[in-house]
This record gives C-alpha cells, sequence and structure tokens, in this order.
C-alpha cells in the first residue's frame, strides 16, 4: 500500500514550496522521494511516515499547507548512505532531489529536480553494494513457453540476455540471483523470497523498440554481431531493461558497451535444488558460510570474489576453458613457483575496486577517493604483471597483455588528484596543486592574502613616500588603504576614497579591488573552479573506460586463479583431469567444506563408468553417504570451474548436468508437503538427465508408507538405469534395492562401513564394496538421545519385525528375480544370555525373585 499524499488537483491552495514537493512527487507516486533542503533530506506526508516506521527516525509536523498539517521526517545529507542502504536491503527504491539552483538568485523555492532513483538492482554506491557480492538488475519477457531474460550489472556494466523454457525460469533465476525484477504490470510471475519486483507497462517489453534500443546503446546497426539478431522476448527485455536503468540514472550508460547471448548448452546445469544441496554460495539455513565459496574466497580483491562466485554457479561444459585455467593454476603452483604465487598476491593489496570505478566513471558519480584508488591500482599494475611476464600457458600470457596499464588514465590521474584527497568533493582539496594555473591563482590568493597586503603595502610606501601608509582589512568595508591627513598631498591619482575617518582617509586602488575581488569570493570560487575540473576530468576518463574494463577483468581473474593456487597449496588439492571416455574416476576424494569442519576426514574413492552406471550406497545414517555424495558433484562442479580438487586425482569424463534429490521440506506457501517435493525434483531429474549427467538420490520414497515408498524408489533407480543411463549415486535404506545389482550389469553395491559394540555404533566412514547388513538405525536413536526405554522397546519390535519377515521370506521377492536373503538371527542381548545361564531348575524363590530384578536392570 502506497504512502498516502494530498492530490496534485489541489496545489493552488498549498504553499509554493509544498506545490513544488507535490510535483515532483507525482512523479514518483510508488517509491519515497528524499527532498533536500539546506542540509537534509526531508520526506513529507505518507513518506515521511512510511520512512519513520522503517528507519525509526522521528516522525513530526510542522506548519501547514492547504489547511492541513505537514507530517515530515529527515535525514542528515552527510549520513544519508545509511539510511538508503537500510530502505534498500527491505527492497525499497528512493528518488532523490537535490537543489540545483541558486539559492541566492532564487526568488521563490529553489529549484529542485530528480537526480537518480535508487532501486535494489540499479546500485552502483560502494557504501551501497556488498563489495564481494554482484547486484543484478533483470527483466523478463514471457512468449508462447518462452522466457526472454535481459540482465544488468549496472556496477560493472555487464549486459546478458538468454532464451530458455518457461520450466526453466526458476533455475534461472536461482543462477543469476538478481536483487530486482522487472516484469509486465499484468504478469503473474511468481518470485523466489528476497528478490524486489518493479512492474512495468506491457508495451515497454515490445521486441522492436528493444531491438533499437539495444542497437543504439551498442553503437551497431544491427544484433547479428552479437548473435542477437533472431532472438524474440529476450529483446523486448532487454529493452525495458535499458530504459529502466537509464531512468533511475537520469542519465545515458556510457559503460554498457558489450552484450553478452548466453545459450541453455554453454553451462552444466544445475537447477535450484542442486545448488541449494550442494551448498555453493549459501548453507541450507541461508547462511554465507560454511559454503563452497566461504571454502574458496581468498581473493585480494572484491572484483575477484565477484568472479569466483560466477564461476562457482557457472562450470563451463566447454572444457578447453576450465582446462586452461587449471594449467595455470598449475603454473602458479608448480616447483619453484612459490616466489611467483606470493608475488602475485602481494601485488593484488593495493588493487581498488577498479571494476565498480569504471562504471561510476561511466555514470558521473565517481568521487574523489575512488579515483585516487584508481590511480593506486594503475600504479600497482607493474608489479602484478612482472610475476607474469615469462609466463608458459596461454591463460597467463594473455592475462599479462591485458593489465597493461592505460597510460593516458595514468598520467591524467597523477597529475589531477591529490595524493589525499577530500572525502567529497564539496569540501574541495581534490585537485592536485599544478594542474590548473587558475586554480593554483585561487587557492594562492585563499592562503597567501596575508603575505599579499605586506608585499603590496611595502610597494605603496615605495612609490607614494608615506612612510605610515597602511594596507588593512575589516568585514565591513573590505581591503582599504589608510593615510593620515598629514600626507593626504602626497595621495596617487589612483587612488580612490573609500571612507573618512577623523585624522584619516581610506582609499581603494584597481589593484587593490581586483584584489579584493578575487580574495573575498577565492574560496567559493577555487571550489567552482574544482567541480568544473572534476567533471572535466570524468569526461577524459570516459574515453578510457573501455581500456579501464579490460583491465578490471584481467584483475578479477589472476585475482581468482592465485587464490585457486593458494587453496591447492594450503588444503592438498589436486589437478583434475579431463578425459574424452564417459565416467569419474575419483582416488581418495573429500567433501571441501566438511574436511575443513571435521578432523581427521577420511578419503574414498567413485568410480562410475559403462559397468558401473548406478551405485546403490547403503549404510548407517549418520554413516556419511550423504557427504561422500556431495563431495561426488562438488569435486565434479570444481573441475569445470577451473579449480583443483581436494583428492587425489581425479579423471572425469563429459558431464551436461548435475542433479540432487538430497533432503526436503515442507514447501507451505506452495501448498506442497515434503513428500510432494520430494517427487517433484525426481520428476525433473527423470524428466531431464541424460547419459552424460551426474544424479544424486538421497533416500527416495521415505515420505510416503513402506511399500509405496519401497515401490517408488524400485522404480525410479530402474529408470535412471535403464533409460537415462545417468551416472547415479542412490543413498538408501531400503535393502530390497540392492537386488538391482545382480539384475543390471550397469548397477552395484557400495556402503558406509559402521561397527557395533556392546549396543553402540562406530561410524568408519569408509566406502566399502557390497551392501550393507544394517542401517543401524536404533544404535543412532540412541546416540541422538532417545530415552532408553524407548531404544529397548524398539529393539523388541525390530526382533518381531524381522522374524515376520523371515518367516514370509519363502514367498519371494517382489521386486527381483531372486528371493531376498533371509535376515540373520536377531542380536542377542545379556538380559537373554544371563537368563540361559541361570539355573532354573535350582532357584530358590527369593533367588528367583533376584533373578527378576537382575534381568529387569539388564532390559
Amino acid at each position: 500500500m502506497k504512502p498516502e499524499t494530498p492530490a496534485p488537483a489541489s496545489l493552488a491552495e498549498h504553499t509554493p514550496m509544498m506545490q513544488q514537493y507535490l510535483r515532483l512527487k507525482a512523479q514518483h507516486p510508488d517509491i519515497l522521494l528524499f527532498y533536500r533542503m539546506g542540509d537534509f533530506y526531508e520526506l513529507f506526508h505518507g513518506d515521511a511516515e512510511k520512512a519513520a516506521r522503517l528507519l525509526d527516525i522521528t516522525l513530526t509536523t510542522r506548519g501547514t499547507s492547504a489547511g492541513q498539517p505537514i507530517r515530515m521526517a529527515g535525514v542528515p545529507y552527510h549520513a544519508v548512505e545509511q539510511y538508503l542502504a537500510k530502505l534498500v536491503a527491505l527492497g525499497e527504491s528512493v528518488a532523490i532531489c537535490e537543489q540545483i539552483g541558486d539559492p541566492a538568485a532564487s526568488k521563490g523555492p529553489v529549484e529542485r529536480q530528480v537526480m537518480r532513483v535508487i532501486t535494489p538492482g540499479t546500485l552502483t554506491d560502494s557504501a551501497l553494494l556488498d563489495e564481494r557480492s554482484d547486484n543484478t538488475l533483470l527483466a523478463i519477457n514471457a512468449a508462447r513457453g518462452t522466457v526472454g531474460l535481459a540482465w544488468l550489472n549496472l556496477a560493472s556494466g555487464e549486459l546478458r540476455v538468454l532464451e530458455a523454457p518457461a520450466g526453466r525460469l526458476r533455475d534461472e533465476l536461482t543462477r543469476i540471483r538478481p536483487a530486482e525484477v522487472l516484469c509486465a504490470a499484468e504478469s503473474a510471475l511468481e518470485l523466489p523470497a528476497g528478490i524486489a519486483r518493479s512492474a512495468l507497462p506491457e508495451w515497454h517489453f515490445d521486441r522492436d523498440a528493444g531491438r533499437r534500443a539495444l542497437a543504439e546503446q551498442l553503437g551497431t546497426l544491427d544484433l547479428a554481431g552479437f548473435g542477437a539478431d533472431d532472438l524474440g522476448p529476450a529483446l523486448g527485455a532487454a529493452g525495458a531493461l535499458l530504459g529502466y536503468a537509464r531512468s533511475t540514472q537520469n542519465q545515458a550508460l556510457r559503460h554498457v558497451v558489450s552484450l553478452t547471448v548466453e545459450h541453455a548448452s554453454e553451462y552444466i546445469r544445475l537447477d535450484a535444488a542442486t545448488r541449494r544441496n550442494l551448498e555453493i554460495t549459501e548453507t541450507l539455513r541461508g547462511e554465507r558460510s560454511p559454503t563452497l565459496l566461504s571454502l574458496l574466497d581468498v581473493c585480494i580483491t572484491g572484483m575477484g570474489s565477484r568472479r569466483l562466485a560466477h564461476w562457482l554457479h557457472h562450470p563451463l561444459r566447454d572444457r578447453a576453458i576450465p582446462a586452461a585455467r587449471h594449467a595455470a593454476v598449475s603454473e602458479l603452483t608448480g616447483e619453484g613457483a612459490g616466489e611467483r604465487f606470493s608475488l602475485v598476491r602481494r601485488a593484488l593489496k593495493p588493487v581498488y575496486d577498479v571494476e565498480r570505478i569504471t562504471a561510476r566513471i561511466a555514470l558521473r558519480t565517481a568521487r574523489p577517493r575512488d579515483l585516487a584508488g584508481l590511480r593506486a591500482s594503475l600504479e600497482a599494475l607493474p608489479s602484478l604483471r612482472r610475476p607474469l611476464a615469462d609466463a608458459q600457458t596461454p591463460l597467463l600470457q594473455a592475462l599479462f597483455g591485458e593489465l597493461a596499464p592505460p597510460v593516458g588514465a595514468l598520467h591524467l590521474l597523477a597529475g589531477a588528484i591529490r595524493e589525499e584527497p577530500a572525502a567529497f568533493l564539496r569540501e574541495g582539496g581534490v585537485i592536485a596543486d599544478g594542474y590548473d594555473a587558475e586554480l593554483d591563482e585561487l587557492r594562492g590568493i585563499e592562503t597567501n592574502c596575508g603575505a599579499y597586503l605586506i608585499d603590496l603595502e611595502a610597494r605603496e610606501r615605495e612609490r607614494t613616500g608615506i612612510a605610515n601608509l597602511k594596507v588593512e582589512y575589516n568585514r565591513v568595508h573590505g581591503f582599504y588603504i589608510e593615510i593620515t591627513h598629514t600626507h593626504a598631498a602626497k595621495v596617487p591619482d589612483d587612488y580612490r576614497r573609500r571612507q573618512t575617518l577623523k585624522n584619516a582617509e581610506r582609499y581603494i586602488t584597481p589593484e587593490l579591488k581586483s584584489f579584493e575581488d578575487k580574495a573575498l569570493s577565492a574560496q567559493e570560487r577555487a571550489l567552482a573552479r574544482e567541480k568544473a575540473l572534476y567533471e572535466e576530468l570524468l569526461g577524459k576518463l570516459a574515453a578510457d573506460l573501455p581500456a579501464l574494463q579490460r583491465v578490471a577483468q584481467a584483475i578479477a581473474q589472476i585475482d581468482v586463479l592465485a587464490a585457486f593456487a593458494e587453496r591447492a597449496i594450503r588444503l592438498d588439492y589436486a589437478q583434475p583431469r579431463f578425459s574424452r571416455e564417459p565416467g569419474i574416476a575419483i582416488v581418495a576424494g573429500r567433501h571441501p567444506v566438511v574436511e575443513a569442519q571435521v578432523a581427521p576426514f577420511i578419503a574414498n574413492d567413485t568410480r562410475l563408468d559403462q559397468t558401473r552406471r548406478l551405485l546403490l550406497i547403503t549404510g548407517p545414517n549418520m554413516g556419511g553417504k550423504s557427504t561422500y555424495m556431495r563431495q561426488t558433484a562438488l569435486i565434479v562442479l570444481l573441475a569445470y570451474a577451473g579449480c583443483f580438487v581436494p583428492a587425489k586425482s581425479a579423471a572425469i569424463g563429459p558431464v551436461d548436468q548435475i542433479f540432487t534429490r538430497i533432503g526436503a521440506a515442507d514447501d507451505l506457501a506452495a501448498g506442497r508437503s515434503t513428500f510432494m517435493v520430494e517427487m517433484t525434483e525426481s520428476a525433473n531429474i527423470l524428466n531431464n538427465a541424460t547419459a552424460d549427467s551426474l544424479v544424486l538420490m538421497d533416500e527416495v520414497g521415505r515420505g510416503t508408507s513402506t511399500f509405496d515408498g519401497l515401490a517408488l524408489a524400485w522404480a525410479i533407480a530402474r529408470a535412471l538405469i535403464g533409460k537415462n543411463r545417468s551416472y547415479t549415486l542412490f543413498a538408501t535404506h531400503y535393502f530390497e534395492l540392492t537386488r538391482l545389482a545382480a539384475d543390471y550389469a550397469g548397477a552395484a553395491n557400495v556402503h558406509l562401513d559402521a561397527v557395533e559394540h556392546h549396543d553402540k555404533i562406530i561410524f568408519l566412514h569408509a566406502l566399502e564394496e557390497g551392501p550393507a547388513n544394517q542401517s543401524y538405525g536404533i544404535q543412532v536413536a540412541s546416540l541422538a538421545g532417545v530415552p532408553a526405554g524407548v531404544i529397548r522397546h524398539a529393539r523388541r519390535y525390530l526382533a518381531a519385525l524381522e522374524q515376520h519377515a523371515a518367516a514370509n521370506a519363502a514367498q519371494g521377492d517382489l521386486f527381483a528375480s531372486a528371493p531376498l536373503e533371509e535376515p540373520g538371527p536377531p542380536a542377542s542381548h545379556p538380559a537373554l544370555e544371563r537368563l540361559r545361564q541361570a539355573p532354573l531348575d535350582e532357584l530358590t524363590p527369593k533367588a528367583a525373585l533376584d533373578l527378576l530384578f537382575e534381568l529387569r536392570e539388564l532390559w
């Protein structure tokens, strides 16, 4: 519900100030308007009430307009960023209205204008952005079963488009992770939680208009050079996206100079469930750590961290690119390369966020310290290039060339910006001395005023011969030359009387008048000159935007590669090998995140090939089945992202998709039970997995009755072997499924080992061939603290069930041609052993009663 604001129809009844406010507010009715008044940004009426509630600031009432009290709330302009950050985090958008007129020359309210609109997806200010995460604005345009997506990272200028089946939308949103989504006002689109939504009129998504907008933005006649000429709804989405972004910035997007067309076959597919279950950048609880990203992110720069997150979420099917990254990491970690590796990371330390600074230069919002940081970064490039000068791998050689500093920009920044500039341009002290003669003169007047007056006084005394001539200043009359009446005859003709005193006259000369004009306005004029020079400087740097973007991309890449090298050395990772043959062969693989939390970690092998396409994994709860499955998927993902892997060795064949069906929870918002979520994810896998897909299935069928669940698990496993023929890790507690290995050549049994000692379970976490002999569920329940009485009853009921199963074993196995093995005899119990040993025929009544009490204690 939008805040209530008086209707524009009654403008004439309001004060001039409120008339101006209401006109501006009418242009942005659905968002908060920060209205600059002196040292504050004020909010009025409904905006004030909403801001007071969201920001916990004071709501007050001052004066009236049109007979109504004016509700107000405000924030100081010098601290506005912290309030904006809070609002954006809450999904709010804000229009920033500045004073653009001269208060001294204004006869009514100072002229104001909305200079920019801040929305969750269009942030560029460093104070509002997470340094290590991308902030993306995405537009969605649906048409006949296809969705066109266009997304823009305004802080870097990266623009991408994609067309995909409508059913893939949720997966793509999970991959791209936009901060804000644009869609047609009539759309019934459901978005994942945490994504801000902005509705636009349907005509904003017109395909032809989008094509023209893209061509204009990219400076081309058509889009054929970008491979986008044949796109449909994606062009409409791009047009809406560019129009919205331009309107929020109130200017052209000079740094958006390229377009990337993505294709579904470009990356290894990871659906939303897989990204969540593998905890790539977020834990299942929604936390940032411990995750794969938090483990690997030792990047020095924010650019590197953002690129690392992108690589992890976008493993490439084209194995040449990750293989090139492997080769680069290998050279950085190779024998005798320790010094090279440390020099790269050391050289990155003085580097600032060149990518985002470049965007702010293009948008004319760069601050003085941004430019000082850019200068420091460019000055650090020679040190960063030095360790790469003799590199042998193609990727490092290419990065060496791309890290060449743009000499023009560096020279300009070195001459124009002070070594330690002020934080804000409004404070002055930004432009370096010696850069501009006029500014130097104004600063000289301001700082050397006293020296100039002493010099002028000495010269005038010598010229006039008046020894007691004085050159002075006061706030009322300004600068003047004072001469006593006794020397009136010696006053030169160019002196003009300014004030008469009892014993003296005060004069002004053309030179002193000129100096006075300069001196009295020197600070103001110096600040105005600095602002003009700063704007001119930003304009000159705009010519180097492509070169600066190239440098930023190269810095990000070398930062990630150096981080991969550091992790490989520190965590004992091995270089994976890509194989042309189908299959996955991992020797002594480890879960990268779990091994960092648990010591010691037991490494295990994984072998999937034509003869072992499905591994049926059995073993106890807590035995490590889920960890083993996830580590296999993470090792494959890391290899295709270009990182070394936690294993002694890994040979990986072609992989097109990774699916996981691990764990489940109710989706209450969508009205789906745990079992429904489980079956939906299973259906997605069965409908999309191919022979090159890696599938992880954990405990399918648990959410329904035993026979229903067993039947479904059996049928799903058979489909994965016979129809999909995917590489599958299938964990289960249904021991009946282990019969699949006897019926299908592509299935094999493995188990995570454990031993039982004195009714206690010891997890070995070691993978062994063959099926497990039991699930140890009761022992695990005991470890969890389930009361002893419950455990005793469970043991008794389990024994009865096993006896019943043994009695019915002759009826045959419904799921396999071979009969089920009869379960072994129930485990012995101390109470039973004591009872067997007791001489019952010889016991007295008192001894028998004592024995009963003893047995009760044992039971």
